[in-house]
């Protein structure tokens, strides 16, 4: 891909023409608008210099650092977060019945490790003993 393309790719994209389109008028790969545009996104990737919940100056050691530390990450996210729980829903053990919150996940059937290694392997036990 010429400079001339690629200059046209990012007009086209700013005007949200989808890659089949951009691909028709450029006549080039679709999968290759796709990862010429990927690829500008993580150019252009967000550089941290101060962690986002406290403002301490982070260590230039990695780029895609946001946070000074696991513990002022958690507090961002709790502190960001707390509004947006549409995903919370509320399930019931299958073990011992008790309510539990989950992020909309249909697979989840127990509020712990604990009661998941109960329902099933004790029960597996009890029929063995029948």
């Amino acid at each position: 891909m010429n400079e001339i393309q690629k200059h046209k790719l990012v007009r086209l994209k700013k005007q949200s023409r989808s890659y089949k389109e951009i691909a028709s008028a450029l006549s080039i790969s679709e999968s290759t608008i796709k990862s010429f545009h990927r690829r500008q996104k993580l150019k252009s990737k967000e550089v941290y210099t101060v962690c986002k919940n406290c403002g301490a100056e982070l260590e230039k050691r990695c780029g895609s650092k946001k946070f000074c530390s696991d513990l002022c990450r958690y507090k961002w996210w709790r502190k960001n977060t707390e509004g947006n729980r549409e995903y919370l829903k509320i399930n019931v053990c299958k073990n011992c019945s008790k309510k539990f919150k989950s992020y909309d996940n249909k697979e989840r059937k127990y509020c712990s490790h604990e009661c998941y290694i109960n329902d099933r392997f004790k029960k597996q036990e009890r029929e063995i003993r029948l």
